[in-house]
Parts: structure tokens; C-alpha cells; sequence
């Protein structure tokens, strides 16, 4: 998919390589979904990455000189910001190879350095702090996503960017902030998505208990 330079809209201090703002995920495929090529996820900038970036900017102190994992990094924006908020070590994760040179390639444009793999959340061993944006989208990959970090929340925290896509377990999440987030509508079919960024409760939180 070709894309161009472009600030991302609600971190306008993070460029990132993207598709233009008139462009469909499916776009690049004549606008139909193919099993055997994964859709290009890495070339949006999708609202649960903005609000993650946006907090982790805003809040420099939850990643500074710690180690970081972006988790379904697509971009790289969240690893992106991590560095740039002065993360001691970042490592992106992507099942798709050309979502991990995307963000290497992210990475590079502005000016930090970060490691990126091609890898399932099943294959880390976790961090200091995780971050995912927009892995919550449907039943079976939210079931997954949420036995994955319940194993990682017992090393370090977890903050997930989510828009409502609908299987976000909210009783395993306490909100951090929230962000009226811009959006191509040729992605999302509106202009503005609120998005809230969620910190998952840790097994020493007494609502931890209550709620597992």
C-alpha cells in the first residue's frame, strides 16, 4: 500500500508513513478481504494507538526508563511515543512482517530507536509496562488478548487504547483517560471516535479479587 508522511492528528508531535485519509483498510485489494494477505493494519493510524501515544506523552513517568511492549503495534505509534517519553527499552510485536517494518521504519523518522519482531503476545515474556491498541475487536481475539495480559499483568502494568469496539472486559479495567480521537471516516465511517485509554488491574488490587 503506498503511503505518504503525515502527523498523526491527535499526537501531532509523532509522522508516521500512512495511507491517506480517503483510504479503506481494503482499499489496496479493491476493497475485498483476502485470507491469504493480511490487511494492511500498519498503515492507520487507529484511535486506540492515538489515545495510547497521546497518554504516554502526556504522562511520561508510567514508561520512563523502564522497558516497554507494544503489543499488535501496526505503526508503532505507541512504541513510538514510549521511546520518545524516554522508555529505557521498547520492543514492538506484530504478526504481520511488514507491520514490524513499519515500525522500525516509524521509528526511524522520528528519531528514537526501538526493537521489532514479528511475534504473538503468547511469545513475550512480558515488561515493565505493555501497551495495546485496539486488540479488543472481536470475541475470539479479545478472549485471547485478555488471558494473555492477565499472565503479563503479574510482571507490570498494562494499558490498552480502546474505542468501543464492543469485547473490551471492563471489569478487568480501571479508565486512565479519555480522548475524542480523529479518524478517516473511510475507515471508521465518522470523523471522531472517543477512546479510552484502560489500565488492567493488577492481582494486588483489591478489585482484582472481586472481579477475576
Amino acid at each position: 500500500m503506498q503511503t505518504t508522511l503525515l502527523s498523526v492528528p491527535l499526537v501531532p508531535e509523532i509522522s508516521l508513513h500512512l495511507a491517506g485519509t480517503r483510504t479503506g483498510l481494503f482499499d489496496a485489494a479493491g476493497g475485498a478481504f483476502s485470507s491469504d494477505v493480511a490487511p494492511p493494519f500498519w498503515a492507520f493510524a487507529w484511535a486506540g494507538g492515538q489515545a495510547l501515544a497521546r497518554y504516554v506523552l502526556d504522562h511520561p513517568d508510567v514508561v520512563a526508563g523502564k522497558r516497554v511492549l507494544d503489543v499488535a503495534s501496526g505503526s508503532g505509534i505507541a512504541a513510538v511515543a514510549a521511546a520518545r517519553a524516554g522508555a529505557a527499552e521498547v520492543e514492538a510485536i506484530d504478526l504481520d512482517p511488514a507491520a514490524v517494518e513499519a515500525a522500525l521504519r516509524n521509528a526511524e523518522v522520528n528519531g528514537v530507536s526501538l526493537r521489532a519482531r514479528a511475534a504473538d503476545i503468547a511469545d513475550t515474556e512480558g515488561a515493565d509496562v505493555v501497551l495495546a491498541g485496539d486488540v479488543f475487536y472481536t470475541r475470539s481475539v479479545a478472549d485471547r488478548m485478555t488471558a494473555e495480559m492477565r499472565r503479563l499483568v503479574r510482571q507490570g502494568r498494562v494499558l490498552v487504547g480502546d474505542p468501543g469496539r464492543g469485547y473490551l472486559p471492563e471489569r478487568l479495567f480501571q479508565r486512565a483517560a479519555e480522548f475524542a480521537v480523529p479518524v478517516p471516516a473511510a475507515l471508521e465511517d465518522t470523523e471522531t471516535l472517543v477512546t479510552t485509554v484502560w489500565e488492567m488491574l493488577s492481582p494486588h488490587n483489591k478489585l482484582y479479587a472481586a472481579n477475576k
